[in-house]
Order: structure tokens, then C-alpha cells, then sequence
């Protein structure tokens, strides 16, 4: 009985679409299939994404809200620029003063948020340290993203194992965050997503890349 009851919700749900254009080989039509889909695909992790497609094509300007004393990143300017190239993939420049060096790769599969952290050379050649980073281990918030650190980040640089990035988002601001568990390591931008500025150059290594802004 207790294997029933599911059964007999979900098609109490799909009865309740009612209209069926056209079927197709699932038994379903085209419209229910994708009202489906957008019932079943309601995560944290996914609406997340969604939010961070639609600045796809935008930059922004950042300021720091918290670093160590003496970090090289205060007082240069800040910025990131949000690429698309693929529907599970988002690149984001992070330039800090005339250093094009940096670029969050971001990816959606299996229903979590992978980010890595994308060093390059001025010349474009990898640093040897680059793709560290983490995912998100549960279906997240909408506006929150949490990635613990991986295996990969803890065989690249052991001292980060504990590192925890999250990134916020909301419809002012952008904050990108680091926390290293067991010690005051604490970094956090925040960028200002009323305010479009203008299209930096490219990061080292990416300047044949091909900007797409398809949501």
C-alpha cells in the first residue's frame, strides 16, 4: 500500500495539467513532459544556477568586505564578468587590478554545483596551482552555494583541505567567500549587481573564447 500512494500522487499530478497537444513516445505530451520536468527540477541547486545565467553577458564591479592585513588585493580595482559557453557551464573572470590571471569555472551535474578556481600565466599556460575547489554536497539554497573542499584541492595544496568557499547571490549583490576551518583565514568580495560596467579584457589564456549570453 505504502508504494501505491506515490504512484497514485504523481498521477493525480499529471491529471491535473490536463491539456495534451501532441504525444510523443514517452505516453505524455510535449507540454506535460516539460511541466514536469519543472516540477521535479526545483532544487536549490538548480534555481541557484538559473539566477547566475541570467547575468550571463554582465560585469561587475566588486570591493573587498574581509581579508587578511596586507593582502595584495586591496586597493585594486575588482571585477568579474559572467560567460556562458554551455548550458552546465559558467565561466567567470575575477581580474584584480591589471592581473587577468583568474577565472571561476562553475558546472551543474547531478543536480550540484561544482566550482573551481582557474589560474593562468600571462602567456596562458596553467599555473601549478590551478583547478582547485570544491561542490556543493546537498541541493543547496537559492540564493547560497557552499563547496567544501575536494580530494583534488587537498592533494594541490594540503593546507587548504579545510577551505570552505560559498558564494551568496540576491538581486544586488554577488559574494564570493573563503573559509579555512581551524584557522582566521576569512576572505569575502561582495559586487554590486545594480551597476553594469564596462567588458575587461579577456583572462590570460581565454582570448579565443567565445562569449555566449543563451539563458
Amino acid at each position: 500500500m505504502k508504494k501505491i500512494v506515490p504512484i497514485i500522487v504523481l498521477c493525480l499530478i499529471l491529471m491535473a495539467f490536463g491539456s495534451r497537444e501532441t504525444t510523443n513516445n514517452t505516453g505524455f505530451s510535449d507540454t506535460l513532459d516539460s511541466q514536469l520536468v519543472t516540477i521535479i527540477d526545483t532544487t536549490g541547486a538548480k534555481q541557484f544556477w538559473n539566477r547566475l545565467k541570467n547575468h550571463c553577458g554582465k560585469t561587475y564591479e566588486g570591493k573587498i568586505v574581509n581579508a587578511p592585513a596586507g593582502d595584495d588585493f586591496y586597493g585594486k580595482r575588482l571585477v568579474m564578468h559572467v560567460l556562458s559557453w554551455q548550458e552546465d557551464e559558467i565561466l567567470i573572470p575575477f581580474n584584480v587590478g591589471d592581473n587577468r590571471s583568474r577565472t571561476w569555472v562553475l558546472k551543474y551535474k547531478n543536480e550540484r554545483i561544482e566550482l573551481k578556481h582557474d589560474h593562468r600565466h600571462e602567456d596562458g599556460t596553467s599555473d601549478k596551482v590551478t583547478m582547485y575547489g570544491g561542490t556543493t554536497s546537498n541541493d543547496g539554497l537559492p540564493g547560497l552555494a557552499v563547496f567544501p573542499a575536494d580530494e583534488e584541492t587537498a592533494t594541490i595544496i594540503p593546507a587548504a583541505a579545510t577551505n570552505v568557499w560559498w558564494i551568496t547571490l540576491d538581486e544586488t549583490s554577488f559574494t564570493y567567500n573563503l573559509r579555512r576551518i581551524g584557522t582566521d583565514r576569512f576572505f569575502s568580495v561582495s559586487f554590486d549587481l545594480t551597476t553594469e560596467i564596462e567588458q575587461p579584457k579577456p583572462s590570460w589564456g581565454w582570448e579565443d573564447y567565445k562569449v555566449t549570453t543563451k539563458k
